[in-house]
C-alpha cells in the first residue's frame, strides 16, 4: 500500500489553528537519487537508468555533481546523431548546469525555477550536497492529491 500523501495530511491538519499546509521542496522530494561518473558511457547510463526505474541520472566527476543526463539527452544527443551508446561518455552529452533548489523552497518557487529554467526536474542540495530531486510528475501528482483533499473537504462541510 503507498503511503499517505503529505498533501492530504497536511490538508486534513489545516483546520487546526497550529498547523500549515505550506508544502515544501523537502515534502515531495525524492531521496533516492541516482547517480553516474561523468566517465561512463551512455550505454551504462541506460542499463542504470531501467535497472534503477529512472528516466534522469545524476551526473558527477571527481565527486561532485556536474550536471543531469535524462532520456531525452541520449535520444537527441547520442541516437539521433547516429551515434553508438558504448562510444559516448556520460558527460559528453549531459545537460549542465545542474539546477538546484533547496529543501525548504515552497512548492510554488519550484514550479516558477522549473519554468523559469525550462527543466522537468529540480535537485536539492543542502551544503553543497544534493539530498534529493523534485521532479514535475511528482509536483503534478502532489498537485492532483491536494486538489482531490480540498473538494472532499468542501463536499464534507
Amino acid at each position: 500500500m503507498p503511503p499517505e500523501s503529505p498533501i492530504k495530511l497536511k490538508v486534513e491538519k489545516a483546520f487546526c489553528p497550529d498547523m500549515t499546509i505550506a508544502i515544501t521542496v523537502r515534502d515531495l522530494m525524492d531521496k533516492d537519487v541516482v547517480s553516474i561518473d561523468a566517465s561512463d558511457n551512455v550505454a551504462e547510463g541506460v542499463a542504470l537508468m531501467v535497472s534503477s526505474k529512472v528516466w534522469s541520472l545524476l551526473v558527477t566527476g571527481e565527486g561532485r555533481p556536474q550536471g543531469v543526463i535524462t532520456e531525452r539527452d541520449i535520444l537527441r544527443r547520442c541516437i539521433n546523431k547516429g551515434l553508438a551508446p558504448r562510444d559516448v561518455k556520460v558527460g559528453a552529452i549531459m545537460s549542465s548546469p545542474l539546477v538546484t533548489i533547496g529543501p525548504d523552497a515552497t512548492v510554488r518557487e519550484a514550479m516558477s525555477l522549473m519554468v523559469e529554467k525550462g527543466v522537468r526536474r529540480l535537485y536539492v542540495v543542502v551544503g553543497g550536497e544534493v539530498v534529493g530531486r523534485l521532479t514535475q510528475t511528482r509536483l503534478f501528482q502532489s498537485n492532483f492529491d491536494l486538489m482531490l483533499s480540498l473538494s472532499g473537504l468542501t463536499g464534507a462541510l
